[in-house]
């Protein structure tokens, strides 16, 4: 029996879906004990690979947070309060680090900060300011603790990572313009306008200004899922030595393909 064909919005969930979930077991199984889930709505992950020892913290608009913190009562009932951390800012007002500090975020810990769909929803300097943010709450990082003596990985310094889907679009095509056709193929437009598409250098010279340098990048069509190829480009990244500045030609390179239409 053949493998469902998958609308294009279908199928760019599920390369996302793929990317992100590695990202978490990568996470967690190379140390890192705290995640944090910007802009996660309804974000099912801290359920689904809940660990001994790893905490997950969400960050979302205070009616979503209230939404999902009774629908998790009603679900998990006693067992609610062993269940992610959910943290309520407007990231057009709220400082990240200081709301995650509020929620017993620990800075000096190494974090996995998961930004998936939520970067187009926001400008250029909205974007800046919210990874600045997760720069700033990223701490320097510490020795991974708790493996076995063996492990190649104790003892050493691990680093913050963020993850995160960039809307992209071909070099060359002007951004504004692809912005206005993408919202144009939009119903929801009106109400929650695309705002920031961008070449694949533009977005890595964006995340550099926040304080963070891709390490690991791939078009969400090559993930199997029938994507369109050129819209979305999934990253990884770590944080910025401080005084340097994204190489030339070190930024990834997006496919040439039709103007996007499908959220990163």
């Amino acid at each position: 029996m053949r493998a469902p064909v998958l609308g294009p919005m279908q199928a760019s969930l599920e390369a996302r879906t793929i990317f992100f979930d590695g990202q978490v077991v990568a996470g967690i199984e190379t140390g890192l004990r705290q995640v944090v889930i910007l802009g996660a709505g309804y974000d099912d992950r801290a359920l689904r690979f809940r660990t001994p020892g790893v905490r997950f913290f969400e960050v979302d608009h205070p009616g979503t947070q209230a939404d999902k913190r009774a629908r998790l009562e009603q679900l998990l009932g006693s067992d609610a309060a062993d269940g992610p951390v959910l943290v309520a800012a407007d990231f057009r007002v709220d400082a990240l680090p200081e709301v995650l500090a509020a929620a017993d975020h620990d800075r000096a810990a190494p974090t996995l900060f998961l930004c998936e769909g939520l970067l187009v929803y926001l400008d250029e300097t909205a974007t800046v300011e919210l990874l600045s943010g997760a720069r700033e709450a990223a701490g320097p990082g510490r020795a991974v603790s708790g493996r076995p003596s063996g492990d190649r990985t104790a003892g050493v310094c691990q680093p913050s990572v963020l993850a995160a889907s960039l809307a992209v679009h071909a070099d060359g095509l002007d951004s504004a313009e692809v912005l206005a056709v993408a919202n144009a193929r939009r119903r929801t437009a009106e109400a929650e306008p695309w705002l920031t598409i961008l070449s694949a250098e533009a977005q890595a010279a964006l995340l550099a200004r926040a304080g963070w340098t891709i390490t690991t990048s791939v078009d969400a069509a090559d993930l199997g899922t029938g994507a369109v190829p050129g819209r979305s480009l999934l990253v990884s990244t770590t944080v910025l030595a401080r005084g340097d500045a994204p190489q030339a030609g070190g930024h990834p390179r997006t496919p040439d393909g039709p103007e996007p239409s499908v959220a990163s």
